[in-house]
């Protein structure tokens, strides 16, 4: 999935018995985003940050999904320890590899795969209107609210 790219066909598992599906989507503005693990340092922040500006941007009719390749039993674990309010989905692969963020990482010389952190806003139309990829956590969020509080 690239920019201006239209969702069709996709699913969130949220909790055990919880899918959304992209028709659940429509009306709204939401953010899509890609991270490697629960209760990590740098993702444990992205949460926290999102959750931060969780109800401005319920104001402005935001959705927040986050998708890592956590089970759900760990999605719940980490919500509840840091009070995160949005959807955390479970993704079994399908999710990185259509919006390409399951990527060839390197640490410390070793290679291997792993996602790479990247963030999606989809309009009401369900159109990619904005992407950024491989992430840094600082500051991520506030640009992101920026982006969408001066959609108007």
């Amino acid at each position: 999935m690239k920019l201006n790219d239209k969702l069709k066909n996709l699913s969130f598992q949220v909790e055990e018995n919880k899918e959304i599906n992209d028709g659940d989507l429509k009306d709204n503005t939401t953010i899509i985003y890609f991270y490697p693990k629960d209760d990590t340092p740098g993702c444990t922040k992205e949460a926290i940050e999102f959750g931060n500006h969780y109800e401005n941007l319920k104001k402005l009719g935001v959705k927040i999904i986050g998708v890592s390749k956590d089970p759900i039993e760990k999605h719940k674990k980490f919500k509840n320890k840091y009070n995160i309010k949005f959807d955390l989905a479970s993704d079994d692969g399908t999710l990185c590899n259509l919006f390409n963020v399951w990527v060839e990482k390197s640490m410390y010389g070793k290679k291997y795969m792993g996602i790479q952190r990247s963030t999606f806003v989809v309009d009401k139309d369900l159109k990619i209107i904005s992407v950024w990829r491989n992430v840094k956590v600082k500051g991520h969020v506030e640009e992101v609210y920026n982006f969408l509080e001066n959609l108007g």
